[in-house]
């Protein structure tokens, strides 16, 4: 072995122990390696950086505002209520839904945000049946894993391998590739939970309980439970072609019209949140009032409404719609010593004050009170509004938001926009018409110009810290190639295989590539294991594709730690799971997961 070899194995020894250890994190860990490469002298200064240029990561930047998108716009979500739905109270059948469609889902975003989408779905649906979350949520999280064998751009590994054979001047893998072979696994995972899986996993560990507060905690803290009354607006009523600002509701009656509902096309019902002093009532309007109910009975007698309950379906709509927060007056505020119609709090901020509390005190009336530094005002409006608040320091400290808001999407109106960019995007990879970092490209670009999220919201949604990871372990291949560090790989590999078939060279690389991806990430591991499968398919005689994907199927199987990738860390609190948890159902699994790669594989891509 080379001095400088021995070099590259000390510095991945080191990176290991850190990434193991978990005190480090990962991109500093990554920025170190490119730092000791290079001041080794193993490496160039341009050669250490040549990652941060690197193709795959542009791709991955892009496929994480694609993900973004399909937040934002609600296709996740929505496809998590659709499971609610359709899955009911059978465990089985909720089962299957979650494994299927967090795969499929996995397949075009991060798999780390469709497991945060689907955790409060999960744990919704938990506390509305006698089913246990512990029994969702680890198979949820295990098919979001294998989704990332779907696709081309379904996870990082998957790029990177496409990378190494480019680079080596082979022919690449299309986008559906590893479809067949993920589907097989998909397959097989999805029986495995059901029928042996789940019984592994801990049954009568009910969640932990959030401290999170939702809408309703906000709303009770500031004493008004009972404050939302729905009122249609009767022919005849003297509302009618009358706006906002000139039936002067709020001035008479002391209520305040939140929301207006109305028959949109086809039936369909549109709510406007927070409507503007400009907006006009119409005949057979409903209007979301908040008062006192003394008052709302004078508007109704008054003015010719009818008072119509308020169902389940009407909260789910009110809270796509409008959110709370509770913000704290800061001691340097502008609006202190002055009340807030003086401030015309509405019209700057687009939010209504329901609620104050001074020193633990409701102050009530309160639009009219002079306001004080350290006063709590618990707010409403729609969510972009309310989301805004948090940019918003001059004024006032935003004390807590609920937690509905992780589950709103600002721009569901552009859902099926969001769709078509997806399809699109499929279609130009997978037909080779564009190359796949241009259709990614595409796509992000597309995701802006038709609103579905602004440029810096595409911003905000690239993990840097990810980009830095995969930028600063790719020169580590180059290191390991030039140093003769992959060749000694190679030769311990060739020796162990010996006379066997190409099978077990398989079989090892599976096992190098999974037992790796125990203290190092998916990423990582595939970074130095791909070069090592492709030398030994070329010294063994044998295609290098079966290997090669070999490592991409195995760099995803992460189903026996709950560390070694955040896709299974989510699940561990909600879940109430321990390490062994995860031993005891992820082995089975990943072994399960190794005999359908050796079976399938070949079939595809012989040797």
């Amino acid at each position: 072995m080379s001095s400088e070899a021995a070099i590259v194995f000390a510095i991945l020894g080191v990176a290991g122990a850190c990434f193991a250890s978990g005190r480090v994190r990962l991109d500093v860990t990554a920025l170190l390696v490119v730092l000791a490469l290079m001041l080794s002298g193993v490496l160039t200064p341009r050669e250490a950086v040549s990652g941060f240029g690197d193709p795959v990561v542009l791709l991955v930047a892009g496929l994480l505002v694609v993900g973004e998108m399909l937040n934002r716009t609600g296709v996740a979500y929505e496809l998590g209520n659709w499971i609610a739905r359709v899955g009911g109270a059978s465990e089985t059948r909720l089962l299957i839904l979650l494994m299927v469609s967090a795969a499929v889902l996995s397949s075009v975003m991060s798999s780390t945000a469709v497991v945060a989408v689907f955790i409060p779905v999960v744990l919704t649906i938990s506390a509305k049946t006698d089913l246990n979350a512990s029994h969702l949520l680890m198979p949820l999280s295990f098919a979001a894993l294998v989704g990332g064998m779907l696709t081309l751009i379904a996870t990082t590994p998957n790029l990177v391998v496409n990378a190494e054979l480019d680079e080596k001047g082979l022919e690449v893998f299309g986008f559906f590739a590893f479809t067949p072979i993920g589907l097989a696994v998909l397959a097989v995972a999805v029986l495995y939970m059901w029928l042996v899986g789940r019984h592994m996993l801990p049954g009568g560990a009910a969640p932990p309980k959030s401290d999170e507060r939702t809408l309703d905690d906000l709303r009770t803290g500031f004493g008004i439970d009972e404050t939302y009354h729905r009122l249609r607006v009767l022919s005849g009523s003297p509302l009618i072609g009358r706006s906002l600002a000139e039936a002067e509701i709020s001035t008479r009656f002391h209520a305040r019209v939140i929301a207006i509902e109305r028959s949109g096309r086809r039936g369909s019902r549109e709510l406007l949140g927070s409507p503007s002093p400009d907006a006009e009532i119409h005949a057979g309007d409903a209007l979301y009032v908040v008062g006192e109910i003394d008052e709302v009975e004078a508007l109704i007698g008054a003015e010719n409404l009818e008072l119509l309950e308020i169902g389940d379906e009407d909260h789910a709509l009110l809270k796509l719609e409008l959110g709370l927060a509770v913000v704290l007056l800061h001691p340097e505020s502008q609006l202190a010593g002055i009340t807030l119609r003086e401030a015309g709090f509405r019209s700057t901020h687009a939010l209504h004050v329901l609620g104050v509390r001074r020193r633990g005190n409701i102050i009530t009336p309160f639009v009219d009170e002079p306001l004080e530094s350290g006063d709590s005002l618990l707010v409403l409006g729609r969510w972009d509004a309310v989301s805004r608040l948090q940019g918003d320091t001059h004024d006032f400290v935003v004390l807590a938001l609920p937690r509905e808001l992780e589950d709103v999407a600002p721009a569901r109106e552009r859902a099926p926009a969001a769709l078509a960019i997806v399809a699109g995007m499929v279609i130009l990879a997978a037909f080779n018409i564009v190359p796949v970092v241009a259709a990614i490209l595409l796509a992000a670009l597309a995701a802006v110009f038709t609103r579905c999220l602004s440029m810096e919201e595409a911003y905000r949604s690239i993990h840097w810290s990810s980009l830095v990871l995969i930028a600063g372990m790719l020169p580590v291949a180059n290191a390991l190639e030039n140093t003769g560090g992959v060749d000694l790989v190679v030769e311990a590999l060739i020796q162990g295989v010996g006379d066997a078939s190409p099978y077990f060279a398989m079989t090892l690389i599976f096992a190098l590539t999974a037992g790796l991806g125990l203290v190092l990430s998916n990423t990582a591991t595939a970074v130095l294991v791909i070069p090592v499968a492709l030398r030994a398919a070329a010294v063994l005689g044998v295609s290098p594709y079966p290997f090669a994907m070999t490592v991409a199927i195995a760099a995803s199987a992460a189903f026996v730690t709950p560390f070694s990738t955040p896709v299974v860390t989510l699940v561990i609190a909600p879940g109430s799971y321990r390490f062994v948890d995860f031993a005891r159902a992820g082995i089975p699994l990943l072994i399960l997961t190794w005999a359908t790669t050796m079976f399938v594989t070949p079939l595809i891509f012989p040797f």
